[in-house]
């Protein structure tokens, strides 16, 4: 089993770099002016080891500061309803596997992590969307599709 571990503000860039290719795979662009501020705002989050965002990461074999895997997620603090009392709820982003370490069980790892971690926080109900590519990795962990349809509006 690969060496999962939380992420620290110096993995904030390569983070970032998986997180292009996630994002690429689903919508490719050329855009990268969003990651100098996402580096920061991750070095900030990070930097906070009790704060509502946690990345676990494993490094790549090769070493160099590079990152072979990623999982992470945020917690929100609602308010309660049925299901779920304390209205506390996580929602899982930027699960991405650099392509060269990919079917090797690194973002299960990762993402066992990041459920351990909410398990440890008290929160018990998660959200993410996922892409077909990665569905089946969700499924097996449990998550189910909702009947909920997301909609979005971009200010």
């Amino acid at each position: 089993m690969p060496l999962v571990r939380r992420a620290v503000p110096e993995d904030a860039e390569e983070l970032v770099r998986l997180r292009k290719i996630m994002l690429d795979s689903m919508s490719p662009s050329t855009d990268v002016s969003w990651q100098p501020v996402t580096i920061e705002a991750l070095r900030d989050h990070l930097a906070v080891p009790d704060g509502e965002l946690a990345a676990f990461v494993i490094d790549a074999p090769a070493g160099g500061g590079r990152l072979a895997a990623c999982a992470t997620g945020t917690i929100h603090r609602g308010l309660g309803g049925p299901g779920n009392p304390s209205g506390t709820s996580g929602h899982v982003f930027n699960v991405c596997t650099d392509p060269e370490h990919r079917r090797m069980g690194l973002s299960r790892a990762c993402m066992e992590a990041l459920l351990g971690w909410y398990r440890e926080r008290g929160v018990r109900r998660i959200d993410l969307h996922a892409t077909a590519q990665g569905e089946p990795l969700y499924t097996s962990l449990g998550f189910a599709r909702t009947p909920a349809p997301a909609m979005r509006l971009t200010l």
